[in-house]
């Protein structure tokens, strides 16, 4: 066998290993049950509590309650009292399972000591994260209108996202890990968004944190995989939230009950997952669209025009 017809030989076991891989990532996404089962009392086998952040709202307060008909009590955390009263009337009305409510504002750089007391004596086995908010459309108005508004004000709109997104992330990290190192086990869900993946115009601060939530987490997953804990971000696209404007669902906007309980099939699939069949999909689709449209000026127009509507129909 000459040189050339040794090379081509090569090169074409490697486009049918190429090919082979992408398969098999296609029938794992498609069957996690198959490949990433989670047996009956999974979750339960990691700890007695799970710790949810941003509980008194969407895909946040999807997590509590569907944790808690896995059989987990549950910890809820977020700023509003009231919602989160009523986030725990539900649970024990419909699970029966013990609720403790913590009162933070992750805006603020005061709220940990207080969270760590009210954790320390729990057996903690997962820990659900969701940083989000208002503050996105806060952050974006203030983009779209930033020649009426003093630097400040911008600032302290940007200190709020970092604040929730990226440094109670890492906070809390650091509160429930040496819980779970101690016992070897446990589980951290950081949800972040499909659109960390690709650059986004007009979502520039938001789409930047959630990176962060997605890097952070995978570096994390190498450090403690051999600790028996699991650390994954969890990256949808369209669910109907606050962010959405409460998007009626469709064939790639799921509702928070949906997305959760797809998601969590996910939970074993490894450091990052997009939660669903058809996120996945549409996570591969945009990964084929050369970056340069993203920054056509059409395109920004576009996404300056949705978020426009979206803070009109919210009434932010």
């Amino acid at each position: 066998m000459d040189s050339v017809e040794l090379f081509f030989t090569a090169v074409g076991a490697c486009v049918i290993l190429h090919c082979g891989l992408k398969v098999l990532t296609v029938l794992k996404v498609l069957f996690p049950k198959v490949w990433y089962p989670v047996p009956s009392g999974y979750f339960t086998s990691m700890g007695e509590w799970a710790v949810v952040t941003g509980a008194s709202d969407g895909i946040g307060r999807a997590y509590a309650i569907e944790l808690s008909k896995h059989g987990m009590n549950v910890a809820i955390i977020s700023r509003s009292q009231e919602k989160l009263n009523k986030t725990a009337v539900e649970i024990g009305e419909t699970t029966g399972k013990r609720v403790k409510v913590i009162v933070a504002d992750f805006t603020k750089d005061d709220v940990y000591e207080n969270i760590a007391q009210n954790l320390q004596d729990l057996n903690i086995g997962i820990l659900g994260k969701l940083y989000l908010s208002v503050f996105f459309f806060s952050v974006q108005r203030g983009v779209l209108i930033q020649n009426s508004e003093t630097s400040e004000l911008q600032i302290g709109r940007i200190n709020m996202v970092i604040n929730c997104n990226v440094k109670a992330m890492m906070k809390m990290c650091t509160i429930v890990l040496p819980i779970m190192e101690r016992r070897r086990k446990g589980i951290i869900l950081n949800v972040s968004s499909g659109l960390a993946q690709i650059p986004c115009p007009t979502f520039s601060l938001y789409t930047a944190s959630k990176v962060c939530v997605n890097r952070f987490s995978q570096a994390l997953q190498a450090e403690y995989k051999q600790k028996g804990i699991t650390i994954q971000a969890v990256a949808p696209f369209g669910v109907s939230t606050l962010l959405s404007g409460y998007q009626s669902p469709n064939m790639f906007t799921f509702t928070t009950d949906q997305f959760v309980r797809t998601s969590l099939t996910y939970v074993r699939s490894g450091d990052k997952t997009n939660g669903s069949i058809r996120h996945t999909i549409l996570g591969w689709i945009l990964d084929t669209i050369p970056f340069q449209l993203f920054y056509s000026s059409k395109l920004q127009d576009r996404f300056t025009e949705f978020v426009k509507l979206r803070v009109q129909h919210m009434n932010l």
